[in-house]
């Protein structure tokens, strides 16, 4: 009987040593879950253990063959570019191992059923639903086909729930960002607005988040405003890196190409169409602010 490949996450990482705590648990935790094949997690940037320390992990596990999957909510710089250049590295590091790579998690319907539970969470229930709009915040990235999965989450976040809205925000790199976000809720009549974080962990920009949103509602006092936790470890996000695991294994990739920057030539990022991926850092997560986004196209093959 063939031995199934190993199971390898690869996460963005935090400076909030507890929002990297709750990645290394959701690892332990899917370990557990999965005795059968070895399974290892590292980051990308800012927390350890790096991608590289759990590649030598599975590597010293006897491991020759291994299935990456990102946990990461929508196909930025990290999943596109940073993620399958540290893995070639990793390769020509241990001649003779083998891999394929998977796809970010959502938006997913386990997904959105969190987020509705956070929503829920959340809410006064002395609330009508048809008088709640609902402001998710994303990450926020120089790549628009990435920001546009977070509006894609919102609209289906709202189809059938019953809300007055679902508008979206970002906390970084690209707009509206939170107070924007929140006028717009304000200018579109919402009496009260929920802002829910679409982040997998706690974090430091969770955290500017919650904290963008208690100003916010602090200034305008005649708009209830509640915050909602992130999506966090659920069991519908563990059984959904295990679906994305079986999707590499079987080559089941279903990667999105059809609004690439890299592939595409949108209005105004033509110039990274066909740019060899290099791996950078996210400036918000660590307070250093180079020129994120210039120079670190890359080359899309998804051949993965």
């Amino acid at each position: 009987m063939t031995t199934p490949p190993a199971l390898l996450i690869a996460g963005h990482g935090t400076r909030d040593d507890a929002g990297a705590e709750a990645f290394r648990d959701f690892v332990r935790e899917l370990g557990r879950r999965h005795p059968e094949l070895p399974v290892a997690g590292g980051f990308i940037e800012l927390s350890p253990p790096p991608l590289g320390d759990a590649v030598a992990e599975l590597v010293e596990r006897g491991v020759r063959r291994f299935a990456a999957v990102p946990l990461m909510l929508v196909s930025a710089g990290h999943a596109k570019g940073d993620i399958p250049a540290a893995l070639a590295r990793e390769k020509e590091r241990h001649p003779g191992i083998s891999y394929t790579y998977g796809r970010p998690l959502g938006p997913h319907p386990a997904l959105l059923s969190v987020l509705e539970r956070r929503l829920a969470e959340a809410v006064d229930p002395a609330w009508d639903p048809a008088d709640v709009t609902v402001l998710l915040v994303g990450r926020g990235s120089t790549d628009p086909d990435a920001n546009a999965e977070v509006l894609k989450a919102a609209r289906l976040l709202w189809e059938g729930r019953g809300y007055a809205g679902v508008e979206t925000a970002f906390v970084s790199l690209a707009a509206p960002d939170v107070p924007a976000g929140l006028d717009r809720c304000a200018r579109l009549g919402a009496r009260h607005v929920v802002v829910l974080p679409y982040f997998l962990f706690t974090g430091i920009l969770p955290d500017r988040v919650r904290l963008q949103t208690r100003e916010w509602a602090a200034a305008h006092p005649e708009t209830g405003v509640r915050s909602a936790d992130v999506i966090g470890p659920e069991p519908e996000l563990l059984d959904l890196v295990w679906e994305r695991y079986e999707e590499a294994v079987k080559g089941d990739l279903r990667m999105n190409c059809d609004s690439c920057v890299y592939r595409i030539a949108l209005p105004g990022f033509e110039d990274k169409v066909g740019l060899p991926q290099q791996p950078h850092f996210h400036p918000d997560d660590d307070d250093h602010h180079h020129g994120h986004g210039h120079g670190h196209g890359h080359a899309h093959s998804h051949a993965h």
